[in-house]
């Protein structure tokens, strides 16, 4: 019989609120006032970067496209990429200007490029960010200056990291970028851990007077990610500090296991009346879970299927659920489905398998 693996409790962080999720199962492994609503400073550009990378991906924009800088861009205030009032800048550019630098000037250009104005795009981020599960956010503008009604929580934001990170894989590397230069200004990411720690490779520094230093970051070791969240530490020293003490506790003591994969078959079954008598049964997308390291051999899995599965079957078509148990616990529950069709028999064919079926149920 498999030992239980022994895990210590996780440290302590001091931060108004924070929270450690593995991107690819969803499962925290640690939180506290994780559904708190907080002003999320420069956070925010994180969904003002997600709704650009989702026009570059929809072709509806592109990376060379030339955004015309407005007086309102240019005198927005804060951190600043330094673009010019009257000038054309590449969205590219911008982006990066966003991501790296935090400006807050070539976040209000690309609103104003994508949505015509920035009121109208912060109408698109509260949008996305329903569509995302962030039912405790609020945006008032692209940037994250201090407004009233302008919050978001640190799940919510391990969210928005987990779609970037996912979504939008082609541009994520320009969150590990650790300088920028724009207007002949250098400037420096202001995630220090990207200096300190190789496996940190993103996301986002924010810090305002009422929210506090805040940093969402992540980092991956071989086939394991983290995403981790404080909000409302005391300086820029803290926030790295309470991240690192997040992530190494999750690298050591966790791991991240791909147990069934997209089209993979997991069983199969009889299919009644159908053209074919079997039909392969598996999952919609990769299963990832969470587990303690060395502890796969105490992983316990099971598909329950349908009593009976008469045909016609379309692929997708919902046919029982697969569970995963750890140490008597569900961690995976979710549905199996077809992985291809089975029309319908002849007449013959369902006639005969009516009579079989019958006398397979009479004597069960």
């Amino acid at each position: 019989m498999a030992q239980s693996v022994l895990i210590p409790s996780p440290p302590a962080i001091a931060a108004s609120s924070y929270l450690l999720m593995d991107p690819k199962s969803g499962t925290i492994l640690m939180e506290e006032n994780s559904h708190e609503r907080l002003p999320p400073a420069s956070l925010t550009k994180m969904m003002t970067a997600y709704i650009v990378e989702r026009e570059l991906d929809e072709g509806r924009i592109s990376m060379s496209d030339m955004v015309p800088v407005s007086v309102n861009a240019w005198k927005t205030g804060g951190s600043r990429t330094f673009i010019q009032e009257g000038t054309q800048v590449p969205v590219e550019d911008l982006l990066k200007g966003v991501i790296i630098q935090s400006g807050n000037d070539a976040s209000v250009a690309l609103a104003e490029f994508v949505a015509g104005s920035e009121d109208a795009f912060v109408d698109i981020m509260n949008q996305q960010a329903q569509l995302l599960g962030m039912k405790d956010t609020h945006f008032e503008n692209a940037t994250g200056l201090p407004a009233k009604d302008h919050y978001s929580t640190a799940h919510d934001l391990a969210l928005l990291a987990q779609a970037i990170i996912n979504d939008y894989p082609e541009n994520y590397g320009l969150y590990a970028e650790k300088h920028f230069t724009y207007n002949n200004i250098r400037q420096p990411n202001r995630n220090s851990l990207l200096w300190r720690d190789d496996s940190v490779d993103g996301l986002k520094t924010g810090h305002t007077e009422e929210a506090g230093y805040c940093l969402v970051a992540s980092a991956k070791k071989g086939d394991t990610r983290f995403i981790a969240v404080v909000m409302g530490t005391d300086s820029t020293a803290a926030r790295a500090r309470e991240i690192q003490k997040m992530l190494n506790y999750g690298f050591r003591y966790y791991t991240t296991e791909k147990l069934f994969s997209q089209g993979q078959e997991l069983v199969s079954s009889r299919v009644w009346g159908g053209l074919q008598n079997d039909v392969s049964i598996g999952v919609t997308g990769d299963v990832y879970v969470t587990i303690p390291r060395g502890a796969r051999q105490n992983l316990e899995s099971s598909v329950d299927l349908d009593s009976v599965i008469r045909a016609p079957v379309s692929a997708g078509d919902e046919l029982g659920r697969v569970t995963v148990l750890y140490d008597g616990k569900s961690i995976v529950d979710q549905p199996v489905v077809a992985l291809s069709e089975v029309p319908e028999g002849g007449l013959f064919k369902r006639l005969w398998d009516a009579v079989k079926l019958f006398f397979v149920q009479l004597f069960q």
